[in-house]
This record gives C-alpha cells, structure tokens and sequence, in this order.
C-alpha cells in the first residue's frame, strides 16, 4: 500500500512537472524566455518545452494592434487652442525588445504621442490643423517611429480623428461658411444669367442670319422671276412682231389702204374733236385716187415717185388703148 502511494505521488509530481514545461504558443505569438533571470531567446510558434524550475516566459502579440489617445489640448502657431484625439496604429517587430527595452509599452507611446501632438500642431497654423490632417498624420507617425524603433515596434499609421477648435473660431467659421455658400450662390446665378444673355444672343444671331438668308433667296427668287418673266415678254412681242411681219409682208396695197380706211372711220366716229393724221387729207385722197385707179399705192415711197405705176403682177393697158 506504501508502494503505490509512493507511485501515485511520483506519477501526479512528473504531471504536473510536465504541465509547467510544456507551453503552446500561436502563430501571432512569441514566448520571450528568461532563465534565471537573464533572456535566452524567443521561442515558437507551437509547442515549447521549458524548464520549470529555471525559466521564466512572457508572451508577446505580434499583430498589428492600436490605441486611443484620448483628447489632447495643444496650442497652434497662431495661438488658437485645439482639441485632437487620434489612434496609432503599431507593430511588434522584435518580441525580446518589446520586453527587455520598454515597461508598460502602451503608457510610454501615449505620454510620446501626447508630446508629439503638441509639438507638430504649435508648428502649424489653425487653419493648417483643419485642412491638412495628412501632413498631421505622417508627421506623428514619423516622430513616434523613431522613438518606439529602438523599443522593437514599429507605428504603421496614426490618424487624427477629430479635431475641435474653441467655439469663438467654431462661429466665426459657420459664418464665413454661410459667406461661401452665400457667393457661390451667386457666382452661380450670374453664370447662369451669362450663360442665358449668350444663349438668347446666339439664337438672335441665327435667327437674324436666317431671316437675311431667307430676303436674299426671296430677292433672288423675285429676280430670278422677273427675269423670267421679261424673257418671256421679250420672246412674245418677237414672236408678235415676226407674225405680224409675215402677215404684212403677205397683204397687197389694196388691203393696207382699205384697213387704212377703216381706221380712219374709227377715228372720225370717236368723240374727240381733233384728229393727227400721219399725212395730210389731200396727199391721203391723192393716195386713194391712185391706188384706185391702179397707178401707184397710197403713200409713195423713196423708191416710187408719185404717178409711178403699181407692179402688182397684172398686165397694164396700153397708153395709146386709154386713150
């Protein structure tokens, strides 16, 4: 019965000597080991075994971690006073260094990145703090990096989150704000009249430009008509005046004296009270008595003397016969 007392203890002893040396680390995880107080190195991922008696350990996360800062007053190059907070975003690169190099990690980059706020935004103006947070960003970043690289971490990024300024500037920035949008509006609506006076201008022109076009083609069309029309005139009146040539080159003297005559009696039955022959009565009857008798037409021409016979194509009797 001693027997397996002594076992049982010697059997519960090696578990629990085999509990206290025997660690699992992560993937994201490192186990820093100190034997006997003094650093021996980082071990894992996966299973360790460790001295119990002799070693120590501390685990370290390697994944990109953050914290806040919380609202940190600083005082700008114009002296406005400010209110930021922001997060830092960090990395452990060198888990030995993380441990050996620095107490409460954490508390040393919040009290670093307190001091650093308030010496890059006391460099700038206010209105810089407002507009240019990335300026902001990667200077913090730079001036935390090169204090937490000798603690075996790396800041990735840092970001402003919030920036409020004191509540005179607040209002005096809704009202230059209202301003803005007060001009905008403004310079918005005198473009829109510019734009409208051009449009109304354009179509005036073109409107303009068309009518003229359209008086110009009328002018022409007009002419061109008369043209037409005077062309057509003037052929007519030739075509008048060749017929009426034909047709008096094919009437014998007998016919122009008897129209002649005709005219003559349109005329005297016409109410007037004075008449313009073309000759005078006694050549007209002198004229009339010759064609009559057949001895020359009824005005003569340069070429006939007057009492010249008519050569009408019919054959004259003899003088001598007359009488």
């Amino acid at each position: 019965m001693i027997v397996g007392i002594v076992i049982a203890v010697v059997v519960l002893a090696a578990l629990v000597a085999l509990g206290t040396s025997l660690r699992i680390a992560r993937e994201y995880q490192r186990l820093v080991v100190f034997r006997l107080g003094r650093v021996v190195g980082t071990k894992g991922p996966g299973v360790v075994f460790l001295n119990p008696v002799t070693d120590r350990t501390q685990l370290v996360d390697l994944r990109e971690q953050f914290f806040e800062v919380p609202h940190q007053v600083a005082i700008t190059k114009d002296n406005a006073a400010i209110s930021i907070d922001f997060l830092i975003f960090y990395k452990v690169v060198d888990p030995r260094q993380s441990v050996v190099a620095v107490q409460d990690l954490k508390g040393a980059a919040l009290n670093l990145a307190a001091t650093a706020l308030r010496s890059v935004v006391g460099g700038i103006s206010l209105d810089d703090v407002l507009s240019k947070r990335e300026e902001i960003n990667a200077a913090l970043r730079v001036r935390l990096d090169e204090v937490t690289e000798r603690w075996g971490v790396k800041v990735t990024n840092v970001e402003v989150r919030e920036v409020n300024p004191p509540p005179t500037v607040q209002e005096a920035m809704t009202r230059q704000m209202a301003a803005e949008r007060a001009r905008r509006a403004l310079v918005t609506e005198a473009e829109g009249q510019k734009q409208a006076a051009v449009l109304a201008a354009e179509g005036e022109r073109q409107a303009a430009i068309t009518l003229a076009e359209g008086q110009q083609q009328a002018t022409v069309l007009a002419a061109e008509g008369e043209r037409q029309a005077a062309r057509l005139r003037a052929q007519g009146l030739a075509g008048a005046l060749t017929e009426l040539e034909t047709v008096a080159r094919g009437l014998d003297e007998r016919t122009l004296a008897l129209q002649y005559l005709q005219t003559l009696q349109r005329v005297g039955e016409s109410a007037g009270s004075t008449f313009v022959l073309p000759m005078e009565l006694a050549d007209l009857a002198a004229g009339v008595r010759r064609l009559l008798a057949g001895t020359g037409p009824l005005v003569p021409g340069p070429d006939r003397p007057e009492g010249a016979p008519v050569d009408d194509g019919t054959v004259q009797p003899a003088a001598d016969s007359l009488a």
